[in-house]
């Protein structure tokens, strides 16, 4: 069983649409935003989610869709079986009780049966609640994470400035005490040389 992008679209909507249920009706095109889903193709999916049963559209002003049951009441399997159909890997005429010429010597259908029944204990074990607080933990998380980052820069920008202020300030004091000590040079020579003249005058 490969699943097409009907169910992992889907899925990704449904727990969107959960997550941001509290803020009231949510529309498909809110949705096609933040999931980068083609809002023509979400709305197909949004139908037959209806069709299904697993949500409610709301008309009006503010309107869009809400979920038709509790996040808590959604198995992961009920949104795959709305969009895809049937989730069994192998279709075994002898699993499902039809007439099938082998069934009594094949034993392979019992690795069909087994297969199939860990693909729905799987997704019928994933409540779309529980997907619902995974998301919230991811996003709490990133924004930690980019909180974290943002103040790293912040301060490897501050140290950076301080730094380049304090080489300008000791270029600065260079600068001056370098004058100074040209100015003092220049004081002497001119001393020096009064002196000079003084003595080569006899005064």
């Amino acid at each position: 069983m490969k699943l097409s992008t009907r169910g992992r679209y889907g899925l990704r909507a449904l727990i969107d649409l959960a997550s941001h249920e509290d803020e009231g009706a949510v529309s498909t095109q809110s949705i096609a935003q933040r999931q980068n889903i083609s809002e023509s193709y979400l709305e197909q999916l949004i139908r037959m989610l209806k069709k299904g049963g697993l949500v409610l559209s709301v008309r009006g002003a503010g309107g869009g869709y809400r979920l038709a049951k509790r996040a808590s009441e959604i198995s992961v399997g009920d949104i795959l079986r709305c969009l895809e159909g049937s989730l069994d890997a192998v279709e075994c005429p002898a699993i499902e009780g039809s007439d099938c010429d082998s069934a009594n010597a094949c034993v392979s259908k019992f690795v069909w049966k087994r297969i199939n029944d860990a693909i729905a204990q799987a997704v019928d074990s994933v409540w779309l609640s529980e997907l619902v607080e995974e998301s919230h933990k991811l996003q709490t998380a990133q924004a930690e994470e980019s909180h974290k980052l943002q103040t790293a820069q912040a301060e490897e920008s501050h140290r950076q400035q301080s730094t380049q202020i304090k080489k300008y300030h000791k270029l600065q004091t260079a600068q001056k005490e370098n004058k100074d000590n040209l100015a003092a040079r220049d004081g002497d020579e001119i001393n020096a040389r009064i002196i000079r003249e003084i003595q080569n005058r006899g005064l």
